[in-house]
């Protein structure tokens, strides 16, 4: 199928000069002028982004949600912790999209891959960033990109107590940090959840895990509990 994003721009700014902008940000020294300039190229989505979810809501009969640019500061804090050239960024724009179960979650990466040929797929389900189980789909347009998330509810249902919990704890749950008592249930809800889609896929044979994979939930809930 052939695409319909036809009204994105390209940058104004070349590769190279996106990344020295990106380093620079990355330092004390930036100016207001960067962050102008890095104000001006989070918008250059705004077209992309809008394009990519029409496409999917028209196409698919989809509801995608999400965001046309992330924030000057969020870009500033995302090259800040990474090594990632500002180039590189694939979640500048993003959607996300939250479908009932593992097998459906297959079947809308496969329909957006029709859908968007040049795309890119990170499948974080088998190894999972810091508990984050979901599929990304990034579909590309020139140097630009937007990242859709599918997600299932159960993963989705992780992702919404993983945000509360760094909003009440620590802001590095996010990312990995914080107290090691938080990170730790998170990683078990979202071993518990895997399992759970485990067995949608394959039927019987996996409770003994998913018994203990509870027990162990219910282990780090108490102890967060004391603590």
């Amino acid at each position: 199928m052939q695409q319909h994003i036809q009204r994105s721009k390209a940058p104004i700014l070349s590769k190279n000069q996106i990344d020295q902008l990106g380093s620079r940000l990355r330092t004390e020294d930036y100016s207001e002028d960067d962050l102008r300039t890095l104000d001006h190229f989070r918008r250059a989505y705004v077209a992309l982004y809008e394009d990519t979810v029409n496409t999917i809501r028209q196409t698919l009969h989809l509801a995608p949600t999400g965001r046309p640019a992330k924030s000057t500061s969020a870009i500033r804090d995302k090259l800040c912790r990474s090594s990632m050239r500002l180039s590189q960024m694939q979640d500048i724009a993003g959607c996300r999209i939250v479908v009932e179960d593992h097998r459906l979650q297959d079947e809308v990466v496969t329909q957006l891959q029709a859908l968007f040929p040049a795309s890119t797929v990170v499948d974080r389900r088998k190894t999972p960033s810091h508990g984050y189980r979901a599929v990304h789909v990034i579909v590309w347009h020139q140097h630009q990109a937007v990242e859709i998330q599918i997600r299932t509810e159960l993963q989705q249902a992780w992702a919404e107590y993983a945000e509360k919990l760094a909003d009440t704890v620590d802001p590095a749950l996010k990312y990995g940090g914080g107290p090691q008592g938080p990170r730790d249930i998170l990683k078990a809800l979202s071993k518990v959840g895997g399992f759970v889609e485990q067995i949608e896929l394959e039927g019987a044979g996996q409770h003994q895990q998913f018994a203990a994979a509870l027990a162990e939930v219910a282990s780090r809930l108490a102890d967060l509990h004391k603590e």
